[in-house]
């Protein structure tokens, strides 16, 4: 996909991403370093769990949401890093052997009068496995690059 910028983005606006499959060992190296609960960690402890089994965290499926999304091309150029999020959710959980996929939608946009070169894009993430159950939905806003800073309307 080609690199695209904020007046190319339009409310409503969907991309899909490629499917990532989800192993036994990346779930426990990412809970390791950044999130060392037992049913991250450990299979007889997340047995026990009201998971039933071992489960990623889900801040590794967010992290690899938008690691799938950045992939795609779409903000490779444009993207000027992040600005918030409005939610965060995990209906269902990731297991070993999942395959998750996302479609990333623009919600809104918000042209910046102090910075022409710039705006701001609300994207809807909603993450899927391989069943088509959703495990992850988050709100983020991203700032833009302008391809054309001169057709800021103020």
């Amino acid at each position: 996909m080609r690199d695209l910028y904020y007046e190319d983005l339009q409310v409503g606006d969907r991309f899909e991403t490629a499917g990532i499959t989800i192993t036994r060992s990346q779930i426990i190296d990412y809970a390791l370093t950044y999130d060392p609960q037992p049913f991250h960690l450990d299979e007889e402890a997340a047995k026990a769990s009201i998971f039933g089994g071992l489960v990623a965290s889900g801040f590794m499926t967010a992290a690899l949401t938008f690691r799938l999304f950045r992939d795609t091309g779409v903000l490779n150029a444009s993207n000027l890093g992040g600005a918030g999020g409005e939610e965060l959710v995990w209906p269902n959980p990731v297991r070993p052997g999942d395959t998750l996929r996302a479609v990333v939608e623009v919600l809104s946009r918000q042209d910046s009068r102090s910075r022409p070169e710039r705006g701001r894009v609300r994207f809807g993430y909603t993450t899927l496995n391989q069943h088509g159950q959703i495990v992850l939905h988050m709100v983020l806003t991203h700032i833009v690059a302008r391809r054309r800073p001169s057709v800021v309307e103020v």
